[in-house]
């Protein structure tokens, strides 16, 4: 593909997301950029939390994902689906009741200051290292197809994504989010819609013939049932779905911020409900994708790149489909990788400004617009650096990666919002940061000793719900009851 044709598309793309954030940001005070002023429609709110959740991630390492697991992931977006009922009618309810800005303002009125900001440094350091992890997979693909052939390095191309992605929120945030993350969402759709029909043309098959090879694919399988140490096992998947996007969805100031956007908590619930569904077609779509992918490539008798993240980008920019495939692609990894960097860049400014900085107490808002502008930049500075020290240390499938992060930081977070909801017993606050932190070391080293201690047994994404348990374990151990 030319480069000059890719960089001129990426131009026009990011100039219609510039004037979307800014006719949708202009008016919008320190509550827009926080809440969206609480008036955000929930169908359209439905419709852009999809882009929030299918990061770049999503886009390039899902279809490559088929050869290793074949359709294993839909058992974990199924309980993606389930997840989301859970967030919709137990969590949602409880945070528009107690008015929150930040959710982990709730730790506070339940446990304490020591709780509330051991929940809101957990969620930090969760998020810019889960966002840049997404965030340094598009830096990578511009990288070789943007700024390699113009001989510039690797951390302009950092420097230039990140600048983009503080400049369309540092006005409006949430209030702008909606609306630009709905416009990245029909982008990232349709350019997977349309990929999966120009790849299927370049078969030969027409629809029928397409969902025939795709059914009876090797890769298609979808439910595994016979090996309790595989980590495809059906149960496995299934339950660690659910309690991730409950812990990474439900329990994240970055998704819950523009989910808590809407008029009331009804309103909200229809959005979190619809935009689950939605989402499990939307990853079995790039599934779909991925199935074609290699069929492509088998037909075609090409070299395929060593990193599954990789073949996507390859074979859409280099296998001699149409220019407008590759294109698709580029529009799509863009639309998918700023709608997460956008939305995560807003939520640690959030969470930062609110949480730890506390600065959003007692405030005028003059104040509040002073602090909240210099830690978006801040966080906008703090993520370049991490996706530069991922660029050197990078050596694992990044989707895997994302998860495996996901398993150990928000492992307290869900271990003490689940005590304090569940249960009435009163915790000792000062106790509450050494728990967070001692409980992914013992998973970590259950982890890395499982295969031997435990016949043969290796942890997938369930180590999420053990890091949770001996975190509500040691709660119960520092806590009494409710007198």
């Amino acid at each position: 593909m030319n480069h000059y044709v890719i960089l001129v598309t990426v131009s026009l793309y990011l100039a219609l997301l510039f004037l979307i954030s800014y006719i949708t940001g202009r008016r919008a005070d320190n509550q827009g950029f926080f809440t969206g002023n609480r008036r955000s429609p929930w169908h359209i709110v439905a419709f852009a939390m999809i882009g929030s959740a299918m990061s770049g991630v999503t886009f390039v390492s899902v279809p490559g994902m088929v050869a290793a697991g074949g359709f294993s992931y839909l058992q974990m977006a199924l309980g993606f689906v389930v997840g989301q009922f859970v967030i919709a009618f137990v969590l949602i309810p409880l945070f528009y009741r107690m008015n929150l800005t930040s959710i982990y303002e709730y730790l506070e009125n339940r446990f304490g200051l020591s709780s509330y900001k051991t929940g809101a440094w957990f969620f930090f350091i969760s998020k810019i290292l889960g966002a840049s992890v997404r965030f340094y997979l598009t830096c990578a693909v511009l990288q070789l197809l943007v700024f390699d052939p113009f001989g510039l390095p690797f951390i302009l191309s950092v420097a230039v994504s990140v600048a983009v992605t503080w400049l369309y929120t540092v006005k409006g945030g949430v209030k702008s989010l909606i609306w630009t993350d709905s416009f990245k969402t029909l982008c990232l759709v349709l350019s997977a819609g349309l990929s999966i029909y120009l790849i299927s043309k370049g078969l030969g098959f027409n629809f029928s013939e397409t969902t025939s090879a795709i059914c009876n694919s090797d890769y298609s399988r979808v439910f595994f049932f016979d090996d309790l140490n595989d980590r495809r096992f059906f149960f496995k998947q299934f339950f660690a779905g659910i309690f991730t996007v409950i812990a990474a969805t439900g329990l994240d100031q970055d998704m819950m911020q523009k989910n808590m956007s809407c008029r009331n908590y009804r309103d909200s619930q229809k959005n979190i409900v619809t935009s689950g569904v939605l989402q499990f077609f939307v990853i079995a779509l790039f599934l779909i994708l991925g199935v074609l992918l290699y069929m492509f490539a088998e037909a075609n008798e090409l070299p395929l790149p060593a990193k599954s993240d990789q073949v996507f980008p390859f074979i859409a920019t280099q296998a001699g489909l149409p220019v407008v495939a590759g294109l698709l692609f580029v529009v799509g990894l863009v639309s998918a990788s700023y709608a997460a960097a956008g939305s995560a860049l807003t939520a640690l400014t959030t969470s930062f400004t609110v949480d730890i900085l506390g600065r959003a107490k007692g405030k005028n808002e003059a104040q509040i617009f002073t602090a909240r502008k210099n830690v978006h930049a801040g966080m906008a500075i703090v993520m370049g650096v991490v996706i530069i020290i991922i660029n050197r240390l990078n050596n694992t499938s990044v989707i895997d990666a994302v998860y495996v992060l996901a398993s150990y930081t928000y492992g307290p977070i869900l271990g003490m919002f689940t005590f304090g909801i569940f249960t009435k017993r009163v915790v000792h606050d000062k106790a509450v940061p050494f728990v967070a932190l001692i409980s992914p070391l013992i998973s970590l080293i259950i982890d890395k000793n499982s295969q031997a201690w435990f016949n043969g047994y290796r942890f997938s994404y369930e180590i999420l719900i053990m890091n949770a348990l001996f975190v509500l374990i040691g709660l119960t151990l520092f806590s009494k009851r409710n007198e």
